[in-house]
């Protein structure tokens, strides 16, 4: 891909990353003007303007652009690891293991924080538990992990549905909610940034290392990489991101499998281009899926996982076809 194209590629990113952030501050259930939002930034609008733009929209927003950049990047690295262009992050479980931690801490009446930390630990621990029984005795295969991750997945679903069944009903609609994905509450990014920005940097570092990956084990080895350390390293940095993006705004599908595939349609598969143009166009997606969650029956909120799966589920259908279209002809 030449350099012309990766510059024309970045700058339509960051300028659907722009328009996403401005269509986030000016509309909603109270619209302000684009003037105005940018006189909030800046500290010159009136106080309610002032509070609505930096204290509710603007950290909501970025919380969004890290939360879609994050799976964005998990969605890459999985599908490096497991070498399968449908493995997505929550493909090891995490969004099942974190579903049963965080409804079990709803049951018992916790507050947000212990929620968090649940939620973030059932996700922790169900990729650990679905990596130690894909090892087993020997080395795992991505055929074999990718198998364990569907089977337990299929097991947390039936657990989700069993606690679901048991809640009271006035804790039913958070509980759904929070399944579904919800940014209502999110107004903290510095976590989700942070780590989006360290595994851009380390990504980027190693990026040679995961297109050879990309290729093969036996060729990876050949050229002297250490496979089964690297791989190692991938699978606990997707891990990382998938976990604290579903403690952070809970479970949000298709981003990390559609915007990886859309990525690499236009720009090849050299991920040097594809780690950050991937993050770009995740986050971008997720901003205006909630700008819409948020503005399409104002001021009532949707979930904005089903928006992304909405936006999602016939996006992958027409790649898919694509794809059969192209293998035939």
């Amino acid at each position: 891909m030449s350099a012309t194209r990766n510059g024309a590629l970045f700058a339509g990113l960051l300028v659907l990353a722009a328009a996403a952030f401005a269509a986030a501050l000016v509309t909603g259930s109270a619209d302000i003007s684009f003037a105005e939002s940018i006189s909030a930034l800046h500290g010159g609008a009136t106080e309610h303007i002032q509070a609505l733009v930096m204290d509710l929209r603007l950290p909501r927003a970025m919380t969004a652009f890290a939360v879609g950049g994050l799976l964005a990047v998990a969605g890459v690295l999985m599908q490096v690891l497991l070498r399968n262009p449908l493995a997505e992050p929550y493909i090891l479980g995490s969004s099942g293991g974190a579903a049963v931690a965080a409804l079990l801490a709803m049951m018992l009446g916790m507050g947000g924080l212990v929620i968090d930390l649940a939620a973030f630990g059932g996700a922790m621990a169900a990729t650990l538990l679905v990596f130690a029984i894909a090892h087993g005795s020997g080395s795992w295969t991505p055929a074999r992990l990718l198998l364990t991750g569907v089977v337990l997945a299929a097991g947390f679903s039936a657990a989700t549905t069993l606690l679901l069944a048991l809640s009271p009903d006035q804790n039913l609609r958070g509980m759904l909610f929070w399944l579904m994905g919800d940014l209502s509450f999110a107004f903290d990014p510095a976590r989700c940034l942070v780590l989006l920005a360290a595994l851009l940097i380390a990504g980027m570092a190693c990026a040679r290392h995961l297109n050879v990956l990309s290729r093969g084990e036996l060729q990876a080895a050949i050229l002297g990489l250490p496979v089964r350390e690297f791989r190692y390293l991938i699978f606990a940095a997707a891990a990382l991101a998938t976990a604290l993006s579903v403690t952070t705004v809970g479970v949000i599908g298709f981003i990390g499998l559609v915007v990886p595939h859309l990525v690499r349609i236009v720009a090849g598969s050299d991920h040097r281009i594809v780690l950050p143009a991937s993050a770009l166009a995740g986050g971008s997606l997720l901003v205006i899926a909630d700008t819409l969650a948020r503005t399409l029956m104002a001021p009532r909120q949707l979930p904005v996982g089903a928006l992304t799966a909405a936006i999602g589920v016939p996006l992958f259908l027409v790649l898919m076809s694509r794809g059969r279209q192209n293998r035939y002809e």
